[in-house]
């Protein structure tokens, strides 16, 4: 745990530094997240197992949040977490306070937020919703903190809430910072579309103004409205398998003022939009 949280440091105070402008300090840095990177794997990586170390839920998070683990080992180790997930734990979260905090947007990022949403709405133990079918009405520092010794049981202790908000917000919701415009200058709006949910809306007051997402599916159809507030741009991820049924506050997406067609993916469109608001339906959803 200790090295990779050096590590992902490290990779922080380099990109800092560049941007800064202190070549000698990124260059620095890079060069020693790069050793330590390469002793990481040597010395925790089981090849055999497809694991690092002792193949706990976080022992796996952590290189897979920090981009730690070899591509060829990627597969391995990925589905060894969803194992101990789905099977160990039974589609419950195995993690503290550390791997908490990546534990969701590694599921998602990796192609699972099916099971990032499976564990965000658990209400058995270990879970959040275990503190709320409790009665709590705040974060305890112990998944048992219904029953655990309370001299050691903070009933206040946002630390345990992970990265659960934030997936809330830039999953789900689908609102992100673009980090090639900081502050909200550019944004991206990526909404997950899980099964199992049917609508979601997020909001957030930037200091360039009002961020809003909502989207519906139902019945294989996909709908997006964002809003795009004034002297910002944002990338718009529209998931759907059929790129030519999109279409914007219902003209063709290819024609809609303000509207430009960055790139097609295997399950998404990508546009660039300037301020405004925009209304993305879809045919076919997702998947």
């Amino acid at each position: 745990m200790s090295t990779a949280i050096f590590y992902h440091d490290l990779e922080l105070i380099a990109r800092s530094a560049r941007l800064l402008g202190k070549t000698g300090d990124a260059d620095h840095f890079e060069a020693l997240a790069s050793r330590i990177k390469i002793a990481f794997h040597r010395r925790f990586y089981n090849s055999n197992a497809g694991y690092y170390d002792n193949g706990t839920q976080t022992s796996c998070v952590l290189p897979l949040a920090f981009g730690m683990v070899p591509d060829e080992c990627k597969t391995n180790v990925f589905a060894h977490l969803v194992e101990k997930i789905t099977v160990e734990s039974d589609n419950h979260l195995g993690t503290g306070l550390i791997g908490g905090h990546y534990l969701m947007r590694v599921l998602s990022d990796n192609g699972r937020p099916d099971l990032a949403y499976t564990i965000a709405t658990q209400t058995t133990y270990p879970s959040w919703g275990y503190m709320i079918s409790k009665g709590a009405t705040t974060i305890w520092e112990l998944w048992n903190g219904d029953t655990a010794d309370s001299g050691m049981n903070s009933r206040n202790i946002v630390m345990l809430i992970g990265d659960l908000n934030i997936w809330l917000h830039e999953y789900l919701g689908g609102i992100r910072p673009d980090p090639e415009g900081p502050g909200f200058k550019k944004i991206i709006i990526k909404p997950e579309a899980v099964d199992g949910l049917s609508w979601a809306r997020d909001g957030f007051d930037s200091v360039h103004g009002h961020i809003s997402s909502e989207w519906h599916q139902d019945a294989g159809k996909f709908d997006l409205r964002v809003t795009i507030p004034a002297n910002t741009t944002a990338t718009v991820v529209v998931p759907t398998s059929d790129p030519k049924t999109v279409t914007e506050s219902d003209r063709p997406a290819s024609q809609s003022e303000g509207v430009t067609l960055l790139r097609s993916e295997p399950s998404a469109v990508v546009y660039q939009v300037g301020s405004g608001v925009y209304h993305f339906k879809t045919l076919t959803g997702p998947r």
